[in-house]
């Protein structure tokens, strides 16, 4: 994977996560300073007893702490720059998702709805490849190409976010487009090592996706199936309503959506494949990926940055300067600054009285 930007202790970025504990913590000690002051007595009077306290300079020092408590977390994180790209062979198999976006992936029969849970399994899933090509393919009433087999993980991950239903123009569960179209999305000098992942409901309409899957077998593509729902039926939530509204058919009844895994087990057997069912707890792509491993893998061309040059020594100066800051910034107002400021307009004061004395 050509990666330009990466860092080299990722897990140190588990730190950033005390961030809103900091903020918590600071709010309540905020709280509980002000109640205390008011207890003291009258607001005005508290002031005249306390005249170098600042609220502005304790917060701007909360401010720079916390600025330089994340420049720290993400120096030790180690972000890195590619300097120098070349060229090598790996070896690794092609893999062409083929995802279904149809309405009735809304269905929250698995949490927090078929679609959603397919995009996070799989994103978990391009975190586990190294040196493969993944693809994607969208379908419904028909199959397009998302993303053409790429090393590019990044990118991968990107498109398969911006995944909805209203991103295909044409509903419905076509299978069988999508396994023809995935089958002809492979590199042109790939000829084994190919595999494609169909996500589905399995509520195909109107074509016959297991001869096509035989078909692509033949060709070397071995497909495997991943079924999404419950045999019961569950409604299709209508997009952007809420979920308090349900698809209903041109007679106003409540569409239900089921999964239908005799059509995928079929497609998996004829593409000498496996078939899992998804659940709360598993989408079973790990166990396919595991699977996919053990296929004979083809030697590829990938462009990789073989050096890279770190860029922790321009946040460890910034947290510096920071931390200086913060010992610089004082709680309470400077005390001569303050005299000297009453000093002036004193001056000032009695300037304009002799001023108005003259006239």
């Amino acid at each position: 994977m050509m990666q330009l930007f990466r860092f080299e202790n990722p897990e140190m970025l588990w730190g950033l996560a005390l961030i809103p504990l900091l903020l918590l913590a600071w709010i309540i000690n905020g709280y509980r300073f002000e109640k205390r002051m008011r207890s003291a007595g009258e607001n005005e009077l508290v002031r005249m007893m306390m005249p170098f306290a600042s609220r502005f300079r304790r917060n701007l020092k909360f401010v720079i702490q916390l600025l330089a408590f994340v420049f720290l977390i993400i120096m030790i994180a180690r972000p890195q720059f590619g300097s120098k790209l070349e060229e090598v062979k790996v070896r690794g198999v092609e893999i062409v998702i083929a995802l279904d976006v149809s309405n009735s992936m809304l269905a929250e029969d698995i949490r927090p709805n078929r679609l959603e849970r397919a995009k996070q399994s799989i994103s978990r899933m391009v975190n586990e490849l190294r040196n493969d090509r993944i693809g994607l393919i969208l379908f419904a009433g028909d199959a397009y190409v998302q993303l053409p087999v790429t090393t590019d993980y990044v990118s991968a991950k990107m498109f398969l976010s911006a995944i909805n239903p209203g991103i295909v123009p044409k509903q419905g569960t076509d299978i069988s487009s999508a396994i023809e179209l995935a089958s002809n999305s492979f590199s042109p000098q790939s000829d084994r090592s190919r595999a494609i992942i169909i996500i589905t409901d399995g509520e195909n309409h109107d074509t016959d996706p297991v001869k096509t899957a035989t078909a692509a077998r033949e060709k070397g593509v071995v497909i495997h199936t991943v079924g999404l729902g419950s045999s019961e039926g569950v409604p299709i939530p209508v997009p952007g309503g809420g979920g308090r509204e349900y698809l209903k058919d041109n007679e106003g009844n409540t569409v239900i959506t089921r999964l239908d895994d005799s059509v995928l087990r079929k497609i998996a057997i004829a593409g000498d494949g496996t078939y899992v069912r998804a659940s709360d707890s598993s989408l079973g792509l790990g166990s396919i990926l595991d699977e996919i491993r053990k296929m004979e893998q083809q030697e590829m061309e990938m462009r990789l940055f073989s050096e890279y040059n770190e860029q922790f020594p321009y946040l460890a100066v910034i947290a510096l300067l920071l931390l200086i800051s913060d010992l610089i910034v004082m709680e309470r107002r400077n005390r001569y600054l303050s005299r000297l400021k009453l000093s002036q307009a004193g001056i000032l004061s009695n300037n304009n009285s002799v001023d108005n004395s003259v006239k």
